[in-house]
Order: structure tokens, then sequence, then C-alpha cells
């Protein structure tokens, strides 16, 4: 069986000096990222799955409100997969806006996709989080799995935690969602996880209208938000 350097690392204290090295690989790839992205502006993170194919009715919604929002001088990061991620890239670059992609290394499933001007690869999910969020300054969340939950639900945390201001948050894809937000008010507001307050964080803004998610990003003064 392969070793999983990885799993290692998780597997308590282990060996100081192996410690150091991981510690100077993750701080190189935090200088890559902000180097390959400092000139990174105006710009609107896609979330969303890998595993959507081209025909997916999910896929034509993540193009057309990237190529939307390009249109409207927007440029848009993703992920840099497949799935959304390319579908968000393809739109952009077809509206002539810059498309941008932190692609994750993974054994399988991700691999980038030919819509990226800017393309920068991470090996720790941690780093490309930080990337995905430290560049945008809207958020747009489509259907998708663990890795798109942990994505949006820690960009809320660190809205909720005053770690980021309070960026627009759009959710698209109501068939899919449309129970979170149920689940948020009845279940985690009822037993006192997080406060009713909470859910202000501009954390819900729901739709299937490409149009409306341009509005509400400009609503909310993209790129002029103050943190309390």
């Amino acid at each position: 069986m392969k070793h999983n350097h990885d799993q290692s690392l998780l597997q308590g204290p282990k060996n100081y000096a192996a410690d150091l090295w991981r510690s100077i690989r993750i701080w190189q790839e935090f200088r890559k990222g902000f180097k390959t992205l400092r000139n990174v502006n105006h710009c609107v993170t896609v979330f969303g799955s890998a595993r959507f194919a081209p025909d997916h009715p999910y896929y034509k919604l993540a193009y057309d409100t990237a190529h939307l929002l390009a249109s409207n001088g927007y440029n848009i990061m993703t992920g840099g997969g497949p799935g959304i991620m390319e579908a968000a890239n393809k739109g952009a670059q077809d509206a002539g806006a810059l498309s941008i992609g932190c692609n994750i290394q993974l054994p399988q499933e991700q691999e980038p996709n030919p819509y990226l001007d800017i393309q920068t690869e991470f090996h720790y999910f941690f780093v490309r989080k930080v990337m995905l969020l430290k560049y945008s300054q809207a958020f747009i969340l489509f259907p998708g799995g663990f890795g798109t939950m942990d994505e949006i639900f820690e960009t809320g945390t660190l809205m909720q935690t005053d770690k980021i201001c309070g960026f627009p948050v759009v959710v698209m894809g109501r068939d899919y969602w449309q129970k979170l937000g149920p689940f948020l008010r009845e279940t985690m507001v009822r037993h006192g996880t997080i406060d009713a307050h909470d859910l202000e964080l501009n954390f819900a803004r729901m739709t299937d209208d490409p149009q409306e998610a341009l509005d509400i990003i400009r609503l909310q003064n993209i790129g002029e938000k103050i943190c309390a």
C-alpha cells in the first residue's frame, strides 16, 4: 500500500524534521499563490462540483452566470477543475474576462480545465481555500459535494467571526439546496448552534436567475465592503 504523507501529517506528533520540511513546503505554496494572483482584482469566486457534465443543466447555469458577470466587468475564479468550475471558467473566457483557476492535486477526478488564463496548483486544500477567498469579493455557490460544502461553510464562518468582510454569497440551484435554508433556520438556530443574526451575513440569497445574481452582487457594492 502506498504511503500517504498527508495522512501521516495528521496522525499526531512525528519527526520534528519532517514537520519542519512540511512547514517550508506550506510556506512555498502560499508564496507561489500570492505571487501568481497578486494582480487579480474585481473577482467573483464560483464554488461547485467537479462531477457535472457539459450537458447538465447546472453546467449551463454556471456558464450563463459566469458569462453574464464577465460581460459586466467581473473576473471569475474557480477551483480550476471540471464540472461547474469548467463551466464558469469557460463562460468568463468566452466573455473576454480574466478566467482564474486554483487547482488541487488529487489522485483522481481533478485535472485543470482548458479555459484558464491564470492557473496555479496546490497540494494543500487549506492553502487553496485561502487563495479562493483572498482575491474575491463575492461568492457564488452551485451544487456540489463535501468539498463545496467545506468551502462555503468556511466562507460563512470567516464572515461570522469577522475574519473577512461580509461580502455577498449567492446560492444557485434551488432544487439542490432547497432544504439547506430550513435546516439552518429550523435546526441550527433552534438548537442555538448559530444565532438568527448569523443568517443575515449575506449568506442565503438564493436564485436560479443569472441576472438576479448579478444584481445581488452589484447591490452589495462589490469591492467597497468595509468590515465592522
